[in-house]
């Protein structure tokens, strides 16, 4: 059987981290392929820059040399929902905490307590100033991945580490500066994406077989 991990995120833009803690789930996990699930409604969070098509479009494109990995669009916001139907779900530890926080859930605990015992299988990678991680349900993994990715993030690469992009992000934002020069980006998302680029609606993990070309090995 074909074991999934949903990874969810905004990925805006996608960095060297996201890759690190994806490939470290893939294998420290036992799985056989991760989803990047994007909401077109993400908690928290309301990019404008780039247009959402055009972040699909570069996390395709960061997907299509990496065979194990996959990208799916999800109305959901919640993480008990974006993850639903998959093996696993990663996630940093400073999104443990607002997943345990009962704020997203109306103030609700019973209904925070409900979407924690719906998650399945939690594979957690440590964050820079995320030492104390809240209590993890049992099978939960924290994964070994390099400290070096610790402090790596989205919004450090939105205030000027552009190091720390993933290449094909760093690519797209060299013709349209959209994470580095975002007043250069065009206003109309003037351009195109590649038809083959757009990302599945799905909120559940695809279900076909893996060739041995895409085994993680």
């Amino acid at each position: 059987m074909v074991r999934i991990g949903a990874y969810p995120g905004t990925f805006d833009p996608p960095t060297v981290a996201h890759l690190a803690i994806a490939e470290a789930a893939l294998r420290q996990g036992g799985l056989h392929r991760i989803c990047l699930v994007v909401s077109r409604s993400p908690l928290g969070k309301d990019p404008a820059v780039p247009t959402f098509e055009h972040r699909l479009s570069v996390l395709s494109e960061v997907a299509a040399s990496r065979p194990w990995l996959d990208v799916a669009v999800s109305e959901h916001t919640l993480i008990a929902d974006l993850a639903n139907g998959y093996d696993a779900v990663v996630m940093g530890t400073d999104k443990w905490q607002q997943v345990c926080d009962p704020v997203w859930y109306g103030g609700s605990v019973r209904d925070r307590d409900a979407a924690l015992d719906s998650l399945p299988r939690i594979l957690l990678a440590n964050r820079s100033g995320q030492r104390e991680i809240l209590t993890l349900p049992d099978g939960a993994l924290v994964l070994a991945v390099d400290e070096a990715h610790q402090d790596v993030s989205s919004s450090a690469v939105r205030a000027g580490r552009l190091d720390w992009m993933a290449p094909e992000a760093a690519e797209f934002d060299i013709v349209t500066g959209a994470w580095s020069r975002p007043d250069r980006y065009p206003a109309d998302g003037g351009i195109a994406a590649s038809p083959k680029l757009s990302a599945p609606e799905r909120g559940a993990p695809p279900d076909y077989p893996l060739s041995d070309a895409q085994s993680p090995g």
